[in-house]
């Protein structure tokens, strides 16, 4: 009867190990921290309310997303993809500009994953339409606050950084673009 209990413990404890990975490897943490550092005079594009670094602030890093599902929930931010865009350089995926009235997308780190996104296409839920968009860019949650980053801080993990054609297509009026959760999945 010993033997049986033990056994039993055992398969318990291990049962308990391989759900509390499953629930760890499912968990974005933050990677690390960034020092603000000013600006030079004139190099933040504040368009869209941009925001820029401020000296000595810590700016907290994310390697990570959370996960991908059918209905993942984000953040919806605004962002120029054309020259001289507050998006900075040319796009991520395929080294071009992007007129606003087309709808692409730059996507947190973890979610642009290593370029496996790149033009393709995701479906953006919010306000009670979808538009369907090209992942064109990554909004960078690893690094910020220097000449490549357009002196801006490092995206949060869940942002979908959109152009405006997004935000037309989704019928939210333009002085309420900026910042609106919403639900995104991958097209098939």
């Amino acid at each position: 009867m010993k033997k049986q209990a033990g056994s039993s413990v055992f398969l318990i404890l291990l049962c308990f190990l391989y759900v509390f990975a499953s629930v760890e490897a499912q968990t974005c943490r933050p990677s690390g921290t960034i020092r603000g550092k000013n600006p030079p005079p004139g190099q933040c594009n504040t368009e869209n309310d941009s925001d820029c670094c401020k000296d000595g602030k810590l700016y907290t890093t994310y390697k990570c997303s959370p996960s991908v599902s059918s209905h993942t929930k984000a953040t919806l931010t605004l962002n120029s993809f054309q020259a001289g865009g507050d998006g900075g350089g040319p796009s991520e995926c395929d080294n071009q500009y992007h007129s606003d009235d087309d709808p692409v997308v730059a996507l947190s780190t973890g979610w642009f994953n290593d370029r496996k996104r790149c033009l393709k296409y995701i479906n953006i839920y919010g306000n009670g339409r979808s538009v369907r968009a090209k992942v064109v860019d990554e909004c960078d949650s690893t690094m910020g606050c220097d000449s490549d980053h357009d002196y801006q801080p490092p995206c949060p993990n869940n942002i979908v950084d959109a152009s405006k054609a997004v935000w037309k297509a989704l019928g939210v009026p333009e002085n309420n673009w900026g910042g609106m959760d919403i639900y995104w999945s991958d097209t098939d």
